[in-house]
């Protein structure tokens, strides 16, 4: 045993650092000073503490993880940055989306409700339930009326440029204008029925059947007449008496299913008599709804005779103006 292990008393040698005061052992060092025993002592541990092998080391920049906390692997790269479209940005996304899919609903809605809208306003204004129901047939012949329209206004149309231009022709204008005025008085007369006409027509007559024949079915004929370009009419009845129809005639229903024209009384059954063009007048008297099935309807008959030359020679008392003058 060496010196140094003799005056420790313990068998080691004497440690490095300050030297501890003497003094009866056990007793602490009364300085104030005075370091602790214990660090003074050979079996403390010198220097900062190690971690031991159970406990995790912790690496630098990297933030200690609870041990009990779930980490979503998706969300951390390789390198150990957040990865984007994290949980961090998930809620704010899905709130995005669903506010936007209301959104696109509603105006989807809302644009299916206009179309919707619009196609039942364009077929309320372009179906017409009358022709819609109405036969091919049918429709040839209403547009084979209006054809034949087209052509009496272009016909009239070129025959009044004719006379335009036979008036301001010079020498003959005189001549001309004398032959314009008589022809246009006896187109007023045919009108007014002061005067007989003749002409390719038809004769429509009118059998009643457990209904009389009425006036309003009468004067529903002599307008569907007009309308296809009748120039002159008159009706009969069965005693034969005739009353020319001009733009003033009137017709009322009479007893026993008489008829009165004119002021005058007519019976069954009735015949008209009109200048124009046949098919046309034909086809308007034919259309569905028409007189023809109105009056085949009340259990009646309506028949057609084709004319090349139709004859109206019923005359209408001239009305004497008492206050109306030409215009000079």
């Amino acid at each position: 045993m060496s010196d140094e292990q003799t005056d420790t008393g313990t068998g080691w040698p004497q440690p490095a650092g300050p030297a501890r005061p003497g003094g009866p052992a056990g007793e602490p060092d009364p300085r104030p000073d005075a370091p602790d025993p214990d660090e003074l002592s050979p079996l403390a541990p010198q220097g900062p503490a190690r971690p031991s092998d159970d406990e995790p080391v912790a690496e630098p920049g990297v933030e200690p993880v609870d041990d009990g906390a779930t980490v979503d692997l998706n969300a951390v790269s390789p390198s150990g940055e957040p990865v984007a479209g994290s949980d961090a940005s998930v809620e704010p996304a899905v709130a995005g989306r669903s506010r936007w899919s209301t959104a696109g609903v509603m105006i989807a809605a809302l644009l299916a409700l206009l179309g919707f809208t619009l196609v039942v306003q364009l077929k309320t204004t372009s179906t017409d339930p009358t022709l819609g129901a109405t036969r091919q047939e049918d429709l040839v012949r209403i547009l084979s009326d209006l054809d034949a329209r087209e052509n009496r206004l272009q016909q009239d149309i070129r025959a009044l440029e004719d006379s335009q231009r036979q008036l301001r022709s010079g020498e003959q204008g005189r001549q001309a204008a004398l032959d314009e005025a008589t022809r246009r008085a006896d187109e007023l007369g045919i009108l007014a029925g002061t005067l007989p006409a003749v002409g390719p027509g038809l004769t429509v007559r009118f059998d009643s059947g457990v209904k009389p024949i009425s006036a309003n079915r009468v004067l529903d004929a002599v307008q569907e007449l007009r309308g296809a370009g009748a120039e002159a009419m008159q009706i009969s009845g069965g005693d034969r008496a005739t009353v020319r129809i001009i733009a003033s005639t009137y017709f009322l229903d009479g007893d026993n299913g008489s008829l009165m024209v004119e002021g005058r009384r007519l019976t069954g059954p009735y015949t008209i008599t009109v200048i124009g063009d046949p098919a046309t007048m034909r086809t308007a008297l034919n259309i569905p709804g028409g007189v023809v099935a109105s009056v085949r309807g009340d259990g009646g008959n309506v028949t057609f005779g084709e004319r090349e030359v139709a004859e109206v020679s019923a005359l209408h008392v001239p009305i004497k103006l008492e206050h109306a003058r030409p215009v000079s």
